[in-house]
């Protein structure tokens, strides 16, 4: 997911920060807001008014020039955006509403202050929490008998960082382990940082459970954080990363083909990553059903003509709340759930973690268990 710039940066011989134009813009935008929403009001709320929008408009700018901050720090300024993306969100759609009716100006404009701290505390409390367990079918033509009922445990996009950490993950693991799935993938965007900063808090994934193991393909923030680095950490956990190839796994003498690919962008990182379904399938016994674990679902079209049955995939967060879910489609083909391509099923999670502001008001975060039965 794309990342905005520092509004502010302080200069190497420690003077004064210099406003960017990216700061100028959270200005003028909380002036819009204030115009907008403070004048109908009683004196009173146009007190509490200028306090939230006060408040939002010193935290999110600021928030941006602080170079290194603590988890909790970090965590504020990822709260403020989150508030400040409802308020100004809301006051936009309120005066679209204006446009066709002139009821209800003081009591909309007092809605928008009282409702944006109730989402923002609410949409707070749903990224926290040990992500649901969401249960899919995919029905398989042609599937073997003996994979009647195989089970895939897919996390995705947790994004372990400067506000998920160790305790986060060893909640996801225990919720994992208890499905007691054939398999656990986790398909890309697991770290935001290096091993160095996080090994600690990836190291419960080494607990993960289950009959075939745990298999991993690299998302656009591994190469951020140096995905060779993360490859060689997590096969040191007991997990086998992916890289444009495949494993058979033999399932009560029944073959099913797992494989991955590099995330749809590596190569703009690493030429030799650059993602191939076809070459991660070549040599795969024709006669398996064939599941490929990719990061975006930009990777479906060559996927379904490479003759894959399922391609599991994440990137997308599912918009991760309102809303932003609604410009996903402009540059993936799908934004969640699941869906079909030709003869191939894709399903794409919501994400188990969140990037940014931990905010999921609309769009919850999953653990997916994918159960395969035959067509």
């Amino acid at each position: 997911m794309w990342q905005p710039p520092p509004a502010k940066v302080v200069d190497s011989n420690g003077s004064r920060p210099h406003v960017r134009p990216v700061g100028l813009l959270f200005i003028l935008l909380h002036v819009y807001i204030a115009v907008r929403l403070l004048p109908p009001l009683e004196p009173w709320g146009q007190i509490l008014g200028l306090v939230i929008v006060g408040t939002s408009l010193w935290l999110v700018p600021k928030g941006w020039w602080v170079q290194k901050a603590s988890p909790r720090k970090v965590m504020a300024r990822w709260v403020a955006m989150g508030f400040f993306s409802w308020l100004f969100v809301l006051t936009v759609v309120r005066d679209v509403a204006l446009l066709f009716t002139d009821r209800w100006v003081a009591e909309s404009a007092l809605a928008i202050l009282v409702a944006t701290p109730v989402i923002t505390a609410i949409g707070f409390l749903m990224a926290r929490r040990v992500a649901r367990v969401v249960d899919i079918r995919v029905p398989v033509e042609k599937l073997h008998a003996a994979l009647e009922g195989f089970t895939i445990a897919q996390i995705s996009d947790v994004h372990v960082g400067p506000t998920i950490r160790r305790e986060f993950v060893e909640r996801i693991v225990d919720r994992v382990n208890g499905l007691r799935a054939d398999m656990v993938a986790i398909t890309g965007d697991l770290v935001d940082g290096s091993v160095a900063h996080l090994s600690a808090h990836t190291a419960p994934l080494a607990n993960l459970k289950s009959r075939h193991g745990t298999y991993v393909v690299t998302g656009n923030h591994e190469y951020y954080s140096g995905a060779q680095s993360w490859i060689d950490e997590l096969e040191r956990l007991g997990a086998h990363v992916l890289l444009n190839e495949h494993v058979v796994i033999d399932h009560d003498g029944a073959p099913i083909t797992v494989a991955g690919v590099t995330d749809y962008s590596a190569h703009h990182f690493d030429e030799s990553h650059r993602s191939d379904p076809a070459l991660a399938l070549r040599g795969a016994p024709g006669d398996s059903a064939k599941v490929l674990l990719a990061h975006q679902p930009r990777s479906a079209p060559s996927a379904a003509a490479a003759g894959y049955d399922l391609q599991l995939s994440g990137h997308t967060h599912g918009g991760q709340f309102w809303p932003w879910n609604l410009f996903v489609r402009f540059s993936q083909p799908f934004t969640a759930g699941l869906h079909k391509l030709g003869r191939m099923w894709i399903y794409i999670s919501r994400g188990t973690g969140y990037w940014g502001p931990p905010m999921r008001f609309g769009v919850p975060s999953e653990i997916t268990r994918i159960r395969l039965t035959r067509a």
